[in-house]
């Protein structure tokens, strides 16, 4: 196989993405469990397909989340995992492609990301803790600004969101947006 081939998604993977409205794949994967990782222009699908007697009664499940919602992701070859950490703070996803697989998902969701961000400004905070604003771009075009907050950050402590609110105002105006 090429390195970067396209692997052949399955009938019914082609098929529950096309009913949950995703867009054309730009990369895909085999993940090591049998399931797949799709990268469109909107968003980061991935599928599962749960047992018979689960309530989807064994149809593929796919779930996408858009490229503005991703955080930050990183590929480490020696494992063959794709980690994907979420702006919203929700677990890690862990994407374990299958092995001996060659596929361009990694820089593609790479790319993607750093398509989203228009403009990123890092804000240090009080006691070494740090947060990120952001200017975000959805897949159809529409911007707005975005506060990460970093481990131990809480985004609703008045001095906190003082700060924040100041940075977020800087990275919309360099975005030529209202603040």
């Amino acid at each position: 196989m090429l390195w970067f081939s396209r692997p052949r998604l399955p009938d019914d993977v082609r098929r529950a993405l096309r009913a949950q409205g995703a867009d054309t794949p730009l990369a895909q994967a085999a993940l090591a469990d049998g399931s797949w990782a799709v990268a469109t222009r909107a968003a980061l699908a991935t599928t599962s397909t749960p047992p018979a007697s689960a309530p989807e009664g064994g149809r593929t499940v796919v779930v996408h989340r858009p490229w503005c919602d991703v955080d930050r992701a990183s590929f480490e070859p020696t494992d063959g995992v794709l980690t994907v950490e979420w702006v919203d703070r929700e677990p890690a996803l862990l994407l374990p492609l299958e092995p001996e697989q060659r596929t361009s998902l990694p820089q593609v969701v790479r790319e993607r990301v750093q398509w989203s961000v228009v403009h990123a400004e890092p804000v240090a905070l009080a006691g070494g803790r740090s947060a990120r604003v952001a200017v975000r771009r959805t897949a159809d075009g529409e911007i707005f600004s975005q506060a990460i907050a970093g481990p131990g950050v809480d985004l609703d402590d008045p001095a906190v969101a003082d700060v924040i609110d100041a940075a977020e105002a800087r990275v919309r105006n360099a975005a030529g947006l209202p603040a």
